[in-house]
C-alpha cells in the first residue's frame, strides 16, 4: 500500500502477515484434523485416519510447518510476511498428504518438566516464549534461578519479549555479572516494553553495568525505542566489547544523534560480520555516522539499513563506505529514498562485491537509470547471487534489456522480485527469455503489479513451471484476461499451489501508453509474442 508524506513523496507501507495468531494456528489444526479424518477426495483415495490420531498428526504437522515457515521468514524477511504464509500453507498441505499416504510418522516427544532448569551441558537460557509480559522482582528471582546454579554451562541468554521493571533488573544485575565471563550471546531485544522512559533507562543502565567487560560475539538491543538516551544508557557495555561479530539495533529510534552515539560508543568493529539497523529514523545525517562505522568493518558480511528514511546524500555516503566492505554477502537497504544518483553510486560499489548472495533494493526510487546501472554492475560480479529484489522502483521496459542480460548470468538465483514496477509485456517477455534451463535452482518469482497481460503472463509461466525447485509465481495485480487466467491455471494444473492468488488481477485494466499492443486471443496473440521475442534487441549471453 502506498501513502504520501507531507511533501508529496510516495512511501511504501507494509502490513505484517507473519506470524499468525495463536487462534489462527489452532483453527488450522482443527481444519487439518477434519481433513485427515472426514470423507474427502483424498481420504477416499488413500484412506482416512481416526479422529484421535488425526488430531495428533495435525498438531505435529502445524508445529513443523510453522517452524519451517518461521525460519524461511527469518532468512528472507520480505517485510509483510506473505512469502512465509505461503510457505506455511504449502508445508501443511504437503505434510497432510504425506500423512494420508503413510509417509509421515508421529514423533513421540519426551515429557518435559515445565520448570526452567538447565539440562546437562545446556548452553541456551531463553525466557522469551509465550505472550509478552511484565517481570517484577519476585518472578525474576524464580525465573532466573537456573542462572545461579553452580557450574551451569549457559553461554547464550535471551530475555526478549519480557518487560523488566526496576526491581527485576536489580535481581538480574548481580546474576548476569556473575556469569558474564562465560556469555557469548546476549539478546535484550524488547525487554523494557511499556515502561516509563526514566525507569527503562535505569533498567538499561543496570544491565549495561552488569555485562560490562563480557566478551560477546552477538548482541541484540532491538525493539527498545532506544534513541540517543537509550544508546548512551548502554555505553558501558558497548564500549567494553572487543569481539563483537553481530550487532542488532532494529526498530530502536536510531536518529541522527543516536547514530552518532553508536559510532562513538562501538569503537571495536574489526570482527563485526553482521550489522542491522532496520526500521529507524536515521535520515541522511545519521547515515553519514553509520557509514563511518562501515569503514571500520573490513569483515562485514551482512548489512541491513532498510526503512531508515535515508535520502540521496545519505545513500551516497553509505554506498561509498560499502565499497570498502569487500566480504559482503547480504545487502538489504530497502524502503529508503536513495534516488537515481545514489543508485548509480551503489552500482559503482557493487562491482567490488563478488561474494554477494542476497541483495534487497526495493522501494529506493531507482528508476530506469539506477536500475540499468545496478544491473550492469551485478552482471560483472556476484556469480553466486541467489536473491535479487528490486520491487517498487518505477522500472519500465527501457531497463529490461539490462536486467535480462544480468539475470541470464545469475544461474544460482533462488528468488527474483521485480513487483510493483512498470515492465509491461515487453519487459517481462525479455526477462522470461533470460530465465533459461540453467536456472534450475529458482524457487520464487514475483512479477505482480507490472501491467502484464495474457501473452507475457503465459510466457513467464511456461518458462518457470517445469523448473525442478520452483515453488511460487506471483503475478497478481496485473491486466490478464479471463482466458489468460484459465491458461495459467492449465499450465500449473499439476502443481496448482505453485501459482499464487490472482484475486487482485483486473482483466479490464487498460495500458494507456500502448493500447494497441494487444492481448489478442489464441493464434493472433501467440504470433505477436513470437514477433516480439524475435525482435528483442539484446544478447543474453554477453
Amino acid at each position: 500500500m502506498d501513502t504520501k508524506t507531507s511533501n508529496g513523496e510516495r512511501r511504501h507501507v507494509t502490513i505484517k502477515l507473519w506470524p499468525p495468531s495463536q487462534n489462527t494456528r489452532q483453527m488450522l489444526v482443527e481444519r487439518m484434523t477434519n481433513n485427515l479424518s472426514a470423507p474427502t477426495i483424498f481420504t477416499r483415495k488413500y484412506g482416512s485416519i481416526s479422529e484421535i490420531e488425526a488430531s495428533k498428526f495435525a498438531k505435529q504437522i502445524e508445529e513443523s510447518a510453522f517452524s519451517s515457515a518461521n525460519q524461511h521468514y527469518e532468512r528472507e524477511p520480505d517485510g509483510d510476511g506473505s512469502s512465509a504464509v505461503q510457505w506455511y500453507a504449502s508445508e501443511c498441505s504437503k505434510l497432510c498428504l504425506d500423512a494420508l499416504k503413510g509417509g509421515y510418522k508421529i514423533e513421540e516427544k519426551e515429557t518435559m518438566s515445565s520448570k526452567v532448569s538447565p539440562a546437562a551441558h545446556d548452553t541456551f537460557f531463553d525466557i522469551s516464549k509465550g505472550q509478552r509480559a511484565f517481570i517484577e522482582e519476585d518472578e525474576a528471582q524464580t525465573l532466573l534461578s537456573p542462572l545461579k546454579d553452580p557450574g551451569n554451562f549457559y553461554t547464550r541468554i535471551c530475555f526478549s519479549n519480557r518487560s523488566f521493571g526496576l526491581g527485576a533488573a536489580h535481581v538480574a544485575g548481580p546474576i548476569l555479572s556473575a556469569i558474564k565471563s562465560q556469555l557469548t550471546e546476549v539478546d535484550l531485544s524488547d525487554f523494557v516494553a511499556g515502561r516509563p522512559e526514566a525507569e527503562a533507562l535505569d533498567v538499561m543502565t543496570i544491565f549495561s553495568e552488569a555485562l560490562e567487560g563480557s566478551h560477546l560475539k552477538y548482541l541484540n538491543l532491538s525493539d527498545n525505542a532506544l534513541g540517543e538516551k537509550g544508546v548512551r544508557a548502554f555505553s558501558m557495555l558497548l564500549q567494553s566489547q572487543t569481539d563483537l561479530e553481530e550487532l542488532y539495533l532494529m526498530n530502536d529510534g536510531i536518529s541522527e544523534e543516536a547514530a552518532r552515539a553508536v559510532c562513538e560508543l562501538v569503537p571495536s568493529t574489526q570482527k563485526l560480520r553482521v550489522l542491522h539497523f532496520h526500521n529507524n529514523m536515521t535520515g541522511d545525517a545519521g547515515a553519514v555516522s553509520v557509514s563511518q562505522i562501515l569503514r571500520r568493518c573490513p569483515l562485514l558480511e551482512d548489512f541491513r539499513c532498510s526503512s531508515t528514511r535515508v535520502g540521496s546524500d545519505g545513500g551516497v555516503a553509505l554506498t561509498e563506505a560499502l565499497s570498502e566492505c569487500k566480504n559482503l554477502k547480504k545487502l538489504d537497504i530497502r524502503d529508503n529514498m536513495f534516488g537515481v544518483e545514489a543508485g548509480i553510486k551503489l552500482s559503482e560499489a557493487l562491482v567490488k562485491h563478488e561474494y554477494l548472495t542476497e541483495i534487497y533494493l526495493s522501494y529506493l526510487n531507482l528508476e530506469d537509470a539506477g536500475a540499468i546501472a545496478i544491473a550492469g554492475a551485478l552482471k560483472e560480479t556476484a556469480p553466486s547471487l541467489e536473491v535479487l529484489e528490486m520491487a517498487g522502483n518505477d522500472i519500465t521496459a527501457e531497463a529490461a534489456p539490462a536486467l535480462a542480460s544480468c539475470i541470464a548470468k545469475k544461474t544460482a538465483l533462488v528468488k527474483l522480485n521485480l513487483s510493483e514496477n512498470d515492465l509491461k509485456d515487453d519487459g517481462v517477455l525479455l526477462i522470461s527469455k533470460a530465465l533459461g534451463v540453467e536456472h534450475d535452482q529458482l524457487k520464487e518469482v514475483d512479477m505482480s503489479q507490472n501491467s502484464l497481460r495474457r501473452a507475457a503472463a503465459r510466457t513467464l509461466a511456461q518458462a518457470l513451471v517445469n523448473k525442478p525447485a520452483f515453488k511460487l509465481l506471483n503475478i497478481n495485480g496485473n491486466f490478464i484476461s479471463d482466458e489468460g487466467i484459465d491458461e495459467l491455471k492449465d499450465i500449473f494444473k499439476e502443481n496448482p499451489d505453485k501459482l499464487g492468488p490472482l484475486d487482485e488481477n483486473d482483466p479490464d485494466g487498460e495500458d494507456f501508453d500502448d493500447k494497441d499492443s494487444g492481448d489478442e486471443e489464441d493464434e493472433g496473440g501467440q504470433n505477436e509474442l513470437e514477433v516480439r521475442l524475435k525482435n528483442l534487441d539484446v544478447n543474453l549471453e554477453e
